[in-house]
């Protein structure tokens, strides 16, 4: 069944209660539920294989009042339901907290004149957020490896997040969720892809597995799929990712929990960001869930249409296959009322 956002704010007025469920978590300004449009929409929908392992996040005025936190995590293994809404709840935080810890230090060493990162050059700026984020992303892993009572040896989730700061995009991906970028060239919709599917097949991702003694093969009923599995007579997990966070069997094998960390500058053209699991991508393709973003009429409506387009794909395509968990973000740029002009 269809999950609706569940809002998480210190000054909620109004909010039905069936809006909340624990997968998906929205922090937004207070200004911004007094009155002004919803310029995101976050959904996400249980697959048939059983429980939904996806959760999302989306903060508005994350850390200072332009910027805006997006996370998408696909839970895989057992208790990835469990992992995936732990990092869910926790690593925005961390990465704020890691973000303060470093400007800290900064202006101990450099003295007062060093001020918050948006004051500093673009590529110092990124240089930061790159240390702020490797950070924020190992004390993640070590904080699931210690949880009590939660056995996370082959059990994991992957993480795609994108920070909006100032004219840029921080993107940080562990895994094979994915960001899309939405922006108009020649007045026409065109969608960018933001991150990499970081699975084993890549030979980079390969390459440090095997260098870690860790085997990349696929298994001869899925040919098309490779994996990851422990050294010689170890038939096991068979990770499909080649990072994540938990799947601990695996980290002195290759799969690491480093993020692949980039940034994307914004222009006057880019109009949408969307962020989805694996669910969505394997069935859509970029330009369709970019169509689907522009076509529909509200920016609440939009993450709900690519979920839903995701399901009916996957009953088309594959209809004796079981279907996966679908999640999706869509954080606005602009105003979707903006982009009537380049409609066709």
């Amino acid at each position: 069944m269809g999950i609706c956002i569940s809002i998480a704010s210190s000054e909620i007025h109004g909010v039905p209660e069936e809006v909340h469920n624990e997968n998906v978590i929205i922090f937004e300004a207070s200004k911004v539920l007094s009155g002004s449009e919803r310029l995101f929409s976050v959904y996400s929908k249980q697959g048939t294989k059983g429980l939904n392992q996806d959760a999302a996040s989306l903060h508005q005025g994350y850390g200072m009042e332009d910027e805006a936190f997006c996370g998408v995590y696909d839970g895989h293994g057992k208790n990835g339901h469990i992992v995936s809404k732990i990092v869910n709840n926790r690593l925005s935080s961390l990465i704020l907290s890691q973000k303060n810890i470093i400007e800290n230090i900064d202006k101990i060493e450099n003295g007062n004149h060093v001020d918050r990162m948006k004051e500093v050059s673009v590529a110092k700026n990124f240089k930061k957020w790159k240390e702020v984020i490797v950070s924020a992303f190992r004390v993640m892993d070590k904080e699931v490896k210690l949880q009590g009572n939660l056995d996370c040896s082959c059990s994991g989730t992957t993480a795609v997040v994108v920070i909006k700061q100032g004219e840029g995009l921080v993107i940080a991906n562990l895994g094979d969720s994915r960001a899309v970028l939405g922006t108009i060239y020649d007045e026409k919709l065109v969608a960018i892809q933001l991150t990499t599917d970081l699975k084993p097949g890549l030979p980079r991702e390969a390459e440090r597995i095997r260098r870690c003694n860790g085997r990349v093969y696929a298994l001869k009923e899925e040919p098309h799929v490779e994996r990851v599995w422990l050294p010689k007579n170890k038939n096991s997990p068979g990770l499909a990712m080649s990072r994540a966070f938990g799947d601990f069997v695996l980290k002195d094998h290759g799969v690491i929990a480093i993020p692949d960390i980039s940034y994307h500058p914004l222009t006057s053209t880019d109009q949408f960001i969307v962020l989805a699991t694996d669910g969505v991508r394997d069935v859509l393709s970029n330009n369709e869930v970019a169509s689907i973003v522009w076509s529909v009429d509200s920016e609440e409506a939009a993450a709900r249409a690519v979920v839903e387009a995701a399901t009916a794909a996957w009953e088309n395509k594959y209809p004796y296959c079981k279907v996966d968990d679908c999640t999706v973000v869509c954080l606005f740029l602009q105003k979707k009322s903006q982009l009537r002009p380049y409609e066709k």
